[in-house]
């Protein structure tokens, strides 16, 4: 079992940035790909960014492909999310994502999620 807690969510202007973080425990997060998706009022979760196991794959969404990026730490068992340019679309409840599978993990169907964190992007 792997529990996923995220933080640093919030109101920003457009333009600005914001560091999300997802810290996970349970068993062994260092052998599990994570990932972000995000869901938007009246629309689908939809994938972010992903990251493998050792940190070396990443992932985009072409709609954050140059604004945002996904690293990890597994001696803090944490990955993060760097948003930078923020745009009004990218308004949504982020959520974090874990599977020892990455390819679960792209395909939006991890088996561990945390419960949210809401970022706002206002003009």
């Amino acid at each position: 079992q792997v529990q996923l807690v995220e933080s640093g969510g919030g109101l920003v202007q457009a333009g600005g940035s914001l560091r999300l973080s997802c810290a996970a425990s349970g068993r062994t997060t260092s052998s599990i790909a994570m990932g972000w998706f995000r869901q938007a009022p009246g629309k689908e979760r939809e994938f972010v960014a992903g990251i493998s196991w050792s940190g070396a794959d990443t992932y985009y969404a072409d709609s954050v492909k140059g604004r945002f990026t996904i690293s990890r730490d597994n001696a803090k068992n944490t990955v993060i999310l760097q948003m930078n340019s923020l745009k009004l679309e990218d308004t949504a409840v982020y959520y974090c994502a874990a599977d020892p599978s990455t390819r679960t993990v792209l395909a939006g169907t991890s088996t561990y999620w945390g419960q949210g964190t809401q970022v706002t992007v206002s003009s």
